[in-house]
This record gives C-alpha cells, structure tokens and sequence, in this order.
C-alpha cells in the first residue's frame, strides 16, 4: 500500500528516494502490462465479471437511490436490447448527451455489452460545436437525456443531423419545454419501456480485441472546435489497474464522483479504478461546494477525483467540517499553495496529482506526496516521456547544430512529449489520437531525436527540478484552462464572428489572483460608425458559447495589434490583462446579475469576487 509520505503532525513532505519511486512505478508498469492489445477483453467482460462477483455489492449510490451491481446490469441490459431494436450493432458509434446520473452508466454499459463505441458528448456545448462534435464521431445515433434538449433544439443547421436520429432519454429530475422534446425521436424510449433485463448474448463482443476503440472523449486541442479522441478498451482497462495499484483500491473503497462524466477524469481514471476492484460510486449531479463534505461523510467516501478548482472553492467556504474517511483524492490542477492548505485544514492524506490529457500516450504522476509537482521520472530509461526546450518567443522547438531537437535540464522550462510506441505486445506509448486524422497529424512531431521517430506533442510547458519532480507551468499557443474546461481561443472567436458590429475580435487567457488558470478575455475592434452595446454582446455570448468560454473581460480598441503575417497578437494583451494602468482601452467586466457587461471598476471586481489586476 502506497501510504502517504507526510508527516501526520506537520503535513510536511518527506524525502523519497529515487529508487522507492521507481518500485512504485514498476509496480504500475506490471499491473498495465497485464492486458495485452490482442486480448479479446473489453470494459463490458470486466463489468460482466464484477457483476458475477459481487451481484448484491452497491455499484452507484445517486442521492437516496442505491443500485448494487446487478441491477445496474439489467439495466444495462434493457439498454442493449433496445439499441438492437433500433438498429445499432458492433462497431456503430453511439454518441450520448447525459448528465451525471444512473442513466449514464445504464446507457454506456449497456451499449458497450452489444459492442458499440460510445461517445460522450460535452452537455455545455451547443450550435455549431455540438453539430460538428456529433458529425466527428460518425454516430448512427445520438442518446439526448431531456436535461440536454434544449442545447440540441436551440442549435441552428440541426438540419445537418438529419441522417442521425435523435433519441430521447427523460429526465425525472429536469422538465424541458415541449417544443424542444418535440424534435426528439420518442423510438428508443418506447423499446427501451419494454426491453427485456435477460442476460446478452455474449457471443457479441466475444471476438473484439482489447486494442479496439471503446469510447470517444472530446478535448479541446490547442485550436478550432472540439476533438474525439479515441480510448481503446486496453486503455480504458489498464488505466484502472494502474490506478488500482497506485492508490491500493479495494472493493471497501467508496469513489466520489462529481467532475462531469463526459470528462475523462470521471469516465476513466475514477470508473476504471473503482470498476476495477468492485467498488461503489457515489455519483454527483454537478459538484456543489455546500454539498461535497456534507456527502463526503454521509457517504463515508474514500477516494475523490479533484480538479484544482474545486479544492479552492472549497477552502474559500467557511464551513465545518466533520470526521470524514477520505484517504486519499487524484486528479491534476492543485497548486502548491492550495496543497497545504488543504492538508492543514482538512487532514493528511494521499494526493496524487498527475499531468496528461485525453488523448495522451504519456503521463506523470506524483506518487510520493511532494507538494506542488505534477509527477516523477526517477529513470528516463523506463518511461517515453522526454522534456523538449522551447522557444516560446519563435514559437518552435529548439534545435542543435544538427537539427534535432535538445532535453531540457532541471530548472528549464520545455514542452512535454511522448515517444509514440507501436508494438504488438505492448499497450503503453501508444498514440491512439482523434476521429481525425488531420487532428492527429498536427499533435506529431517527427524527426526529434532520430531521424524517422515520432512524439506525441502535448502542448504543455513544464518544469523539473534536481530530484526528478515535475511542475506544470503554462499551455503553448491560444488554449487556456478555466473552470477546469480547456478553452479555444480560435472556437470562441469564430462563436462570436456573428457579432457583425465588430470587425475583429481577439481572445485569449488572462491570469486572475486567487484563481486557478486564466479567464476568457476579448479584444474587440468595433466597425466604423459602430458602438460597443455590453447588453447585446453578453446576450450573443451566453446563445453561442457554454458558460465557462463567455469572456470575463472585454476591451473595445481602436485598432487590433497583427504581425506582419496578419496573426493577431496576444502576448502584450495576456501581460497588460485587465489592469487600467497597462491598458487605455475601455475595460468591461462580465456581470451575470445583470445579464451584461458593466465599466470597469474596483467596486464591480470586488462585487464578482475578483482582485485587481497584477501586470
């Protein structure tokens, strides 16, 4: 068992040896290795297997509902017979739009059980993102729960998914208008009323290898709409074995889960481990800081999947919190500063902050408690991660005198990147990439060491210092990190091309104090004879973008600041922010009260909870 590395009184970290990481993670390496990519197992033989095990074992608690194992697979099962019912067989996409409840995992199951891919759709998006998201995944079908069908009904060129059927799934806890349920296919409710909870024929996924895809998950990239990246059932699987073994998971331990299923945090890392053991889930709607400690204890949860967002909303509440069970909480995004607080106020126990994306064929993670860093690499010659200099300024990679790029050196900052593996035998370093192979082409670089190798390009800068320990310092380009949602730069321009007063509009990421990431900022370049109207821009953002993509900040300027290639710049805008003494433009702040854009002030910061700009 992997106990924390922390002193019980101070919380303080205590040094671990190389060598003790790197037993740690050959342990992991081991457990990884144990599904080959040719196997003939997927995430439904695993649930089956659980399911055979532990029949009466509570599998999701959901409020005051609790579904024990069996029951969540005859659910599953209804699922799978009415999919067969409408036509859907091995290999057919199905994409979802579910929140986070016992449906979700009733649908994903139970197509899984008949072999299809399943994707999971973001349920914040909506108009040409949404479309664009569903036409990716090449889906014969989309599963829209009632909480999503006004995002599909309000999406202009729905006509564009006239080949791929709609079908409603009703939501008891959410009553959508009739008009919008209206353009909804009422079909697969009607077989699924009726669908039978016998047992499916095995025999349907019994010849699908493991190294075939079994989910679509959606990541922003670093420009344009939406990504699916494909996680095969090997992936999906060793992800939980691999999690299992790090944080010593049992079927005792009690998983809360309230990041957004769609996201691979809770899909993967958190259902893959908690599958993995026959643990019990504690499924939340949508995390709540009132609620999180409340059902940490109610629910005797031991494990949390985090993002470093939520740990600051919940230091920020004053509120008293009761002996609770929590052992130990993954996920990525925790800061140091927020670290110990946390420690300090809430107890010691394992954190295991780790660094990778969705579609990564590498990662890192921290398994020894040091406070701050995102991971480890105590042998390079057992892992295909390599740190890369980057120029920042030209924008590219630096190289040596025969043109191959150069390792960074503790202490300097580079791009993280993973040597792609392609091996019969071996399921780690594999880059499984997107739907698209445009998209996966442009996260390749060649050529970087040797001539003819090939590295996944992650995007991220990072850090590490002499003892090995990385540290997250920033993302490369236009994409920033706010609400824990990855945000396009270039998707939430071309969203807000329709804003026909304006003849430009540049976004881009700003840093807000004692907030986690950067906040949505545009630039705006106003036509001639044109004002700035803040009540109609807030009104065409809130339509054409989810939520955490609506710019905080908005400058009008006289002129938009271009290369000589006509990109427009965005370095000296990130550095001015929204602090007046930098910037002579006039300044707005989002007011959702309101439902508009008011002049900037320190009273309206103070008001929505933000500090003034530090340049």
């Amino acid at each position: 068992m992997f106990k924390p590395t922390m002193n019980e009184t101070s919380h303080q970290y205590v040094p671990v040896s190389r060598a003790a990481t790197q037993l740690k993670m050959d342990r992991r390496a081991e457990a990884a290795n144990s599904i080959k990519p040719a196997d003939c197992y997927t995430l439904a033989n695993h649930f089956a297997r659980q399911v055979e095990q532990r029949p009466e074992q509570t599998f999701l608690i959901y409020g005051q509902q609790r579904f024990s194992y069996g029951e969540v697979d005859k659910q599953a099962n209804r699922i799978a017979h009415a999919a067969q019912a409408m036509g859907l067989t091995s290999g057919d996409t199905c994409a979802i739009a579910l929140e986070n409840r016992p449906e979700f995992f009733f649908t994903w199951l139970g197509l899984a059980k008949i072999g299809v891919v399943v994707a999971f759709i973001n349920t914040q998006i909506k108009g040409e993102p949404l479309i664009h998201a569903i036409k990716t995944t090449a889906a014969k079908a989309v599963l829209v729960g009632e909480e999503c069908a006004a995002n599909f009904a309000s999406s202009t060129h729905l006509e564009n998914l006239a080949d791929v059927p709609l079908w409603w799934l009703p939501d008891a806890e959410t009553a959508a208008d009739a008009a919008d349920i209206a353009t909804l296919d009422k079909g697969f409710y009607t077989a699924w009323q009726s669908a039978s909870t016998d047992a499916v024929d095995g025999a349907l996924i019994a010849d699908i290898a493991a190294e075939t895809p079994a989910i679509l998950i959606f990541t922003s990239g670093t420009t344009g709409l939406p990504k699916a990246a494909i996680y095969s059932h090997l992936r999906w699987l060793s992800s939980g074995l691999v999690m299992t073994e790090t944080i010593d998971a049992t079927a005792d331990d009690v998983f809360y889960c309230c990041l957004p299923l769609y996201h691979g945090a809770a899909a993967v890392s958190l259902t893959a481990t908690a599958l993995t053991v026959g643990g019990s889930i504690v499924l939340r709607r949508k995390f709540s800081v009132r609620a999180f400690w409340q059902e940490i204890c109610d629910y005797q949860v031991t494990v949390c999947q985090y993002i470093g967002e939520i740990c600051r909303y919940l230091l920020n509440q004053h509120i008293q919190v009761g002996k609770h069970r929590l052992r130990c909480m993954m996920g990525a995004g925790l800061s140091a500063e927020l670290w110990q607080q946390w420690l300090d106020r809430f107890g010691a126990m394992s954190i295991f902050e780790g660094w990778g994306s969705t579609e990564a064929n590498t990662n890192l993670i921290n398994l020894d408690n040091r406070i701050g860093s995102c991971g480890r690499v105590p042998d390079w010659n057992k892992t295909n991660f390599r740190l890369l200099r980057y120029d920042i300024e030209a924008d590219d990679y630096v190289r040596d005198a025969n043109g191959f790029c150069v390792l960074c050196q503790p202490g300097e900052v580079g791009e993280g990147v993973g040597f792609i593996i392609d091996h019969p035998e071996i399921g780690g370093g594999r880059f499984e990439g997107y739907t698209s192979a445009d998209a996966n082409e442009q996260k390749i670089i060649r050529n970087v060491f040797a001539e003819g190798d090939a590295y996944w390009r992650s995007g991220d800068l990072l850090r590490y210092d002499e003892d090995g320990y990385f540290y997250f310092v920033d993302r490369i380009g236009d994409t920033f990190r706010w609400k824990s949602e990855n945000v396009s730069t270039q998707e939430v321009a071309n969203s807000l091309a329709i804003y026909r007063d304006a003849e430009m509009i540049n976004i881009y990421g700003v840093a807000v104090p004692g907030h986690e990431g950067r906040a949505g900022m545009a630039a705006i370049v106003m036509r001639a004879g044109c004002e700035f109207n803040p009540a109609t821009f807030y009104e065409l953002a809130k339509q054409q973008l989810p939520a955490y993509a609506v710019p905080l900040f908005v400058r009008v300027s006289a002129t938009a600041d271009m290369t000589t290639t006509f990109k427009l710049r965005k370095i000296d805008l990130q550095r001015q922010g929204y602090e007046p003494k930098y910037c002579k433009d006039p300044l707005f702040i989002k007011v959702d009260k309101q439902q508009t854009y008011l002049p900037y002030s320190p009273a309206v910061l103070a008001d929505e909870g933000l500090q003034e700009f530090s340049a």
